[in-house]
């Protein structure tokens, strides 16, 4: 990996991306999508919405920070909002009375992914930024259809490929910026552990996904010159994780994807606990998922620092960073509480602190 490509502080504390959006930015965001308001009225408003996402996770005392996401439908289906090529709402997804834009013609992008909402978030914060984009290879899961994207792409392979210039062009220009972190959202990784899910889409062998995987996500990082983490979890909607699986059959291949960082979820219980962590790679920084967002207990700080060191038997402390399990709200239609939020990530700021020896010990 490129040695400019340094790892955060140890204990340091991360968003996973989104946060839950207020009722009338839903319906802004929906807005959007239909045509009833164009994108620059709605980025008008989006103009200021987003800094007060921005002021919550300062006040909660995070390190990295996002835009919330707020700009997006959700984090896959950003890749079809700037690059054409899609049927909007053609694929169900797994969730239900939610659908997914599929590939229909020949994929060309038309403005940029996130650099300019990271613009913004720059200008707005003096923290640390981080700023996440999809993976290819989950881009070919949710967005190809045999049906529907043969004619453009015959495999989902090749539409995988596709969209891998641009996913790294769009690294390249976040760092050119300075965001100080971009992360790869990947969760489908870890949910193709699961057997049933595997079923389900009807994939392959989990050797082969994984080294499809692995391969595609490398090619998107080729030259980065900026801090990368990848993020795993289980999927999630409406506080119902998609997958039960512990990370034992991906654990070893994670070695190879080249990223400093793997934000993991283990706060979950369809983590199967944290033990699958004594084969953690030895040249990786891990941001251990200390929140359960799907649960509305708010945790203690203590409950933070009970995790982590959980995590210190496996990891060493200095390779481990903190984070939610996963986005609050990865799509606008996620119905996920914003003050619980806020809690939930001023608990994780205050472990953080103890652990670090800034707060009060237990």
């Amino acid at each position: 990996m490129n040695s400019n490509r340094r790892s955060p502080e140890p204990f340091a504390t991360f968003v996973v991306g989104s946060l839950p959006r207020p009722q009338w930015l839903r319906e802004l965001i929906e807005e959007r999508k239909s045509g009833s308001i164009t994108y620059e009225e709605a980025d008008t408003l989006l103009d200021d919405a987003v800094p007060s996402a921005i002021r919550l996770q300062e006040r909660a005392g995070i390190d990295y920070v996002s835009d919330g996401e707020w700009r997006r439908e959700s984090y896959v289906k950003v890749f079809a909002e700037h690059v054409s090529g899609f049927t909007l709402d053609a694929k169900p997804m797994i969730s239900p009375n939610l659908f997914d834009p599929v590939v229909s013609s020949t994929i060309e992008q038309h403005s940029d992914l996130a650099t300019d909402a990271a613009r913004f978030l720059l200008a707005r914060t003096t923290h640390n930024t981080i700023v996440a984009l999809p993976s290819p290879y989950i881009l070919g899961w949710r967005m190809w259809n045999q049906e529907l994207s043969s004619g453009a792409y015959p495999t989902r392979e090749e539409f995988i490929d596709a969209c891998i210039p641009i996913v790294r062009e769009e690294i390249r220009k976040l760092a050119a910026l300075g965001v100080d972190h971009v992360q790869l959202d990947e969760p489908w990784l870890l949910m193709m552990a699961d057997p049933a899910h595997r079923d389900r889409v009807g994939a392959g062998e989990l050797s082969e996904e994984i080294a499809l995987c692995v391969r595609t996500v490398n090619e998107a990082v080729t030259g980065a010159e900026i801090p990368l983490s990848l993020h795993l979890c289980h999927g999630h909607f409406n506080r119902q994780r998609s997958t039960d699986t512990g990370y034992e059959p991906i654990i070893e291949a994670l070695g190879d994807i080249q990223v400093e960082r793997l934000a993991m979820e283990f706060a979950a219980p369809q983590s199967h606990g944290i033990e699958s962590l004594r084969e953690f790679p030895r040249d990786k920084v891990l941001g251990l998922g200390v929140i359960d967002h799907c649960d509305p207990r708010i945790e203690s700080p203590e409950d933070v620092v009970s995790r982590a060191q959980m995590a210190m038997k496996y990891v060493d402390a200095d390779r481990i960073t903190l984070n939610p399990d996963c986005g609050f709200s990865p799509g606008s239609q996620n119905p996920m509480d914003l003050d619980e939020a806020y809690l939930k990530l001023r608990s994780l700021a205050a472990g953080a602190a103890i652990l670090r020896g800034e707060g009060d010990r237990l």
